[in-house]
């Protein structure tokens, strides 16, 4: 399989502080990666360093191209899109407005309308509140919407900070639900989830991250078996 993402010794240091320590990661074409870890472990940072919306010294290569010295936006009209932690949706726009926004690297008008229509047969919620504005929806449906933003950006790899993150147990259902859809179509993706037995349960393969290291990794149902994670994040006795 070919790498659509490829980390080597990627370091990320906030003032003194090493918050990443030198960590190698791929994601492969049509793959669904997950990276799991307790808070501060340096997930979202590495998702930062990723986008170039964080400095950082290693290597990212990007579609076989380093993305040094490329700025998020550029990375984005590549097919490198992000769903932030916090979700992020623009919240004096409407819910349509969001969407057009996420296709906003397009030019395909046709094809952009009928992508809109695709998100709101994905998100029925969303249609429902097609004129509503954006930062009114409940937080389920602000992740529903910047989860349907980024996909309108058509993007080649997707990337995914804690999705779940705050939901009730029906909204994370409903989110675990599109990540699953989109792993079938083989839209590759890179998913920083706190809900681990979900996350492991979806995804191809897994990394662990601990203190700015990667502890363990494989595949991720090999790794819902390890007793270590088992024990750490899933909240069962080794």
């Amino acid at each position: 399989m070919t790498d659509v993402l490829s980390v080597r010794g990627l370091k990320v240091a906030y003032g003194g502080i090493q918050a990443v320590k030198g960590i190698d990661l791929e994601v492969r074409a049509g793959e669904l990666v997950t990276l799991i870890g307790a808070n501060g472990a340096g997930k979202t940072t590495t998702l930062k360093a990723i986008t170039g919306t964080q400095a950082w010294s290693g290597e990212i290569d990007y579609m076989g191209v380093s993305t040094r010295g490329q700025a998020s936006f550029q990375l984005l009209t590549k097919g490198l899109a992000m769903v932030p932690e916090g979700r992020g949706v623009f919240a004096r726009m409407t819910v349509t407005e969001n969407l057009q926004m996420g296709a906003f690297v397009r030019n395909d008008t046709d094809g952009i309308r009928r992508d809109i229509d695709h998100m709101f047969g994905i998100f029925p919620r969303l249609k429902e509140r097609a004129r509503q504005l954006a930062g009114t929806l409940s937080g389920g449906e602000q992740q529903m919407l910047a989860m349907a933003r980024s996909l309108m950006s058509q993007p080649k790899l997707l990337l995914l900070d804690e999705p779940s993150m705050g939901l009730s147990p029906i909204m994370v259902e409903k989110v675990f639900e599109v990540i699953r859809s989109v792993a079938e179509r083989k839209v590759p993706m890179l998913l920083v989830e706190q809900n681990a037995r979900l996350a492991l349960e979806a995804a191809d393969r897994a990394y662990v991250m601990e203190s700015g290291l990667i502890t363990l990794s494989g595949d991720a149902k090999s790794l819902l078996n390890d007793p270590k994670v088992r024990e750490a994040y899933l909240g069962e006795a080794a």
